[in-house]
């Protein structure tokens, strides 16, 4: 199947969730959805704590966090013993930012695809550590050998203390070969945290298989787990380095323990997050995927088409199976974060359609997201109506 024909849609797939039946929802990347079994597993998770929160709290929870992260990680490919439950990435990306030892002779080097709160993380750590923060550039769409030679070249043995990678970039959709950099900056012993924020049940993943010190990923977005959920994956020669942003009652315990537990937080997130899981086994890991990758693709031409790109001008990710594609706005439109934001509101308000819009090296850049939930028809009506939005929006 090409871009060209829409995919079937996955029988019933749709009724899973409690969406509003007058939005066309385009942008499971940023805050997922929830289907409606894991709505109702994290309520009873909820009505449990709230008819007994002592005993809730008290009796057997961190057995029961222990097995879900243990069915989490092996989901993942990962360790279970080392790794940790976490809110989202970026509170795990400040975690081992405050982890890896930084001087004023120091540097912490990202590419220009990073994630905006975990570049403010790198830099607000690079001053009180009086360490530097740089940034190399990799272009959209370069091969996987351009981006590793790039990033190779960037690094400074003996300066460079930590290397943040994305596995999947949020603003533009592309995916990074991370087991081939991890390799290029173990050769200089350089540490490498990969964010792979949107990886967990987008695409098949072996993180002991990439290698990196350490490897965080969202499963409230394409793994179907209730918001806060995350998995961080240290390496071992880290693991005794690792002290929580807060310090609670299992500190001495080291990690990952002492991370998870956080006294009173809700831990129904966590705790419900298996049942997203199953529910995606049970369409299908593999049909969900085919058919979220395919409709992003005919989603991204066809809109595409209607701002008048040709082919070549639509970014490709970089591999199979990205359920996310970026469609470039005109030259001049949503060039800074604060006009992305008024657009991607404009659009909403306008159209009763949810997108992401990011500014990017300079360019504008829609991101159209596709789930088992979405039709073709909602990437048509976005179509009919975009190009004179887009004008009316560019007159104001």
């Amino acid at each position: 199947m090409s871009a060209e024909d829409p995919p079937r849609s996955i029988p019933g797939a749709r009724l899973l969730f409690s969406l509003d039946p007058a939005v066309s929802y385009l942008n499971h990347g940023s805050f997922g959805a929830l289907p409606i079994g894991v709505q109702r597993a994290q309520q009873r998770l909820r009505d449990e704590m709230e008819a007994n929160p002592l005993r809730f709290y008290g009796t057997g929870l961190l057995d029961r966090v222990v097995h879900t992260r243990r069915h989490l990680a092996s989901f993942l490919g990962a360790d279970p013993d080392g790794s940790a439950l976490l809110p989202n990435t970026t509170a795990a990306v400040s975690l081992v930012l405050q982890s890896v030892p930084l001087s004023t002779s120091d540097e912490v080097l990202m590419t220009d695809h990073a994630y905006g709160a975990v570049a403010m993380a790198v830099r607000r750590q690079c001053r009180r550590t009086g360490a530097s923060a740089r940034t190399v550039a990799v272009p959209l769409g370069a091969p996987a050998r351009e981006v590793v030679s790039r990033i190779r070249a960037a690094l400074r043995p003996g300066r460079t203390r930590l290397l943040v990678v994305d596995q999947l970039a949020s603003a533009t959709a592309m995916l990074l070969p991370v087991r081939e950099i991890v390799a290029a900056a173990r050769e200089n012993d350089i540490p490498v945290l990969v964010d792979a924020a949107h990886v967990p049940g987008m695409l098949p993943v072996d993180v002991g298989a990439i290698g990196a010190d350490f490897w965080v990923g969202n499963l409230h977005k394409w793994g179907w787990a209730p918001r806060g959920t995350a998995l961080l994956h240290v390496a071992p020669a880290w693991r005794r380095r690792i002290d929580p942003l807060i310090v609670s009652w299992e500190q001495e315990q080291g990690f990952p323990l002492s991370v998870e537990f956080q006294g009173t937080i809700d831990y129904t997130p966590w705790l419900a997050a298996p049942a997203g899981v199953f529910t995606l086994r049970t369409l299908g890991v593999d049909t969900v995927r085919e058919h979220n990758a395919a409709l992003a693709a005919y989603g991204q031409r066809v809109v595409g088409e209607a701002l008048g790109l040709a082919p070549a001008d639509l970014p490709d990710p970089g591999g199979p199976g990205v359920s996310m594609r970026i469609v470039p706005l005109p030259a001049g439109m949503a060039t800074t974060f604060p006009e992305a934001h008024a657009l991607r509101q404009h659009i909403s308000d306008k159209l009763a359609v949810e997108t992401a819009v990011n500014a990017w090296g300079g360019r504008g850049l829609l991101r159209l997201s596709a789930q088992v939930y979405n039709r073709p028809e909602e990437y048509h009506h976005l179509t009919d109506h975009l190009p004179a939005l887009l004008n009316e929006f560019k007159q104001r």
